[in-house]
């Protein structure tokens, strides 16, 4: 199925290495997305009478729970066969291999634990905002698995098909980009709506909105995405997809509840 329209795509995952370290594009942009997160929320904090010194100990939770997380996550939602018997293989990240609804939960988690040494931060306060720059670390996150030529989408004619060269010579959907994209627009419509809107929003309705619109995209863009491991050749929908449907009932819960503002 090869296309002439097709975009060739082999860029170095390295942007510049020294000796045994390298610095590549997809840690640039982890790490970009963590910064602007900062940013964004330390405003949040200021405008909302919170202190610094709680919002870096968001920071060392958010970072711990995400990296751990999708590491878990992709352990043991996509190889558990392989991990459960190879355990200390679950520490090499290096390797790759990491899951966005593992990260989820396990934000989830941290976030229960932080808000609870916190007498004036709520557990949905603090998922009304902390939701607004996760979009946005989501964008930055796929467009370094663009970088690295991975999660890469089914093969396709259509004109903005790419072919990953460090993969094969296929034209492919670049479902990364699809993603990026989708999470970008939700962060613009996420922060604009908390800006403009957020002393009027009942508790609970971002974080609602953000689990409705970044696991619906999540779930109509894995149509598009090539099998990421043999365990979902025999599921009735991708992993991706099975594990989006809770989050999804959940946000919506979160948006049509009755509720009073305060």
């Amino acid at each position: 199925m090869e296309s002439l329209a097709a975009i060739i795509w082999n860029v170095d995952r390295e942007i510049v290495s020294f000796g045994n370290f390298a610095l590549r594009w997809y840690g640039l942009l982890f790490a970009l997305g963590f910064v602007l997160g900062y940013q964004i929320m330390y405003s949040i904090y200021i405008k909302e009478g919170k202190t610094q010194k709680q919002l870096d100990k968001l920071s060392i939770t958010m970072i711990i729970s995400t990296v751990v997380g999708a590491r878990l996550g992709h352990c043991l939602f996509y190889e558990p066969e392989y991990y459960l018997s190879n355990p200390i293989a679950i520490l090499k990240i290096w390797e790759g291999g990491l899951a966005s609804h593992g990260a989820a939960i396990a934000i989830l988690i941290g976030l229960f634990l932080y808000v609870r040494n916190q007498k004036d931060i709520s557990l949905l306060w603090m998922l009304d905002r902390i939701v607004i720059v996760i979009p946005l670390a989501g964008a930055l996150i796929r467009l370094g698995n663009f970088f690295n030529s991975e999660i890469y989408g089914i093969p396709t004619d259509v004109p903005w098909a790419v072919i990953f060269q460090k993969v094969d010579d296929i034209p492919r959907h670049p479902v990364q980009l699809y993603e990026s994209f989708a999470y970008f627009i939700i962060f613009i419509i996420l922060y604009f709506t908390y800006k403009r809107k957020f002393s009027e929003l009942k508790p609970g309705f971002l974080f609602g909105l953000f689990l409705v619109s970044v696991f619906g995209a999540r779930f109509i863009i894995e149509f598009y995405k090539s099998f990421q491991t043999d365990l979902e050749l025999g599921l009735p929908l991708r992993m991706g997809q099975i594990l989006s449907i809770p989050f999804i009932i959940i946000g919506i819960y979160f948006i049509l509840r009755k509720t009073k503002k305060n």
